[in-house]
């Protein structure tokens, strides 16, 4: 975590990754996206607009998630600490290639004090600066975790009368 840097808007990490051919076929075969756009250098030389293989949009909305966590781990988030509540207006602005770099950029825009979720901007850009992706990410506050045996419907079990 940062020292003397609050979690507060304006707060920003930055993650880059080179995708590589190993990472286009590993994330095709978990997710059983295995189009031909993405995975046959033949197909995608000679029957597509861009005539080489283009990484899945949904990897790049990984990166966006990895870094999401590094804000949590960089930032002590206190009671803004909890879950992914989704992306919107996620946009796949340019294609990604195998063998590009990409740079994604998360920056806290606004937080949303009533209902605890904090609102990120996710800005992917390749290695000649050329914006591919961007997003806005929704983190949702939790309240702490209660401990097992101390909800309130557990509290409730232990005092409530046996019926007659």
């Amino acid at each position: 975590m940062q020292q003397g840097k609050a979690f507060a808007v304006g707060a920003s990490v930055t993650l880059g990754r080179t995708i590589s051919e190993s990472d286009v076929y590993l994330f095709g075969g978990i997710t059983g996206d295995l189009g031909r756009n993405h995975i046959d250098e033949e197909y995608a030389r000679t029957k597509t607009h861009y005539g080489k293989r283009v990484v899945h949009g949904a990897l790049l909305v990984g990166l966006a998630s990895a870094a999401s966590t590094m804000i949590g781990d960089q930032y002590d988030k206190g009671k803004w600490r909890g879950a992914s509540y989704g992306y919107d207006k996620v946009r796949f602005i340019r294609p990604v290639f195998i063998g590009d770099t990409i740079t994604m950029t998360y920056t806290i825009e606004r937080m949303d004090e009533r209902e605890l979720k904090t609102y990120a901007s996710v800005v992917g850009v390749n290695q000649h600066g050329v914006t591919c992706f961007a997003a806005v990410h929704i983190g949702k506050g939790l309240p702490p975790a209660v401990p097992a045996g101390n909800s309130p419907e557990a509290k409730q079990r232990r005092t409530a009368r046996p019926k007659a």
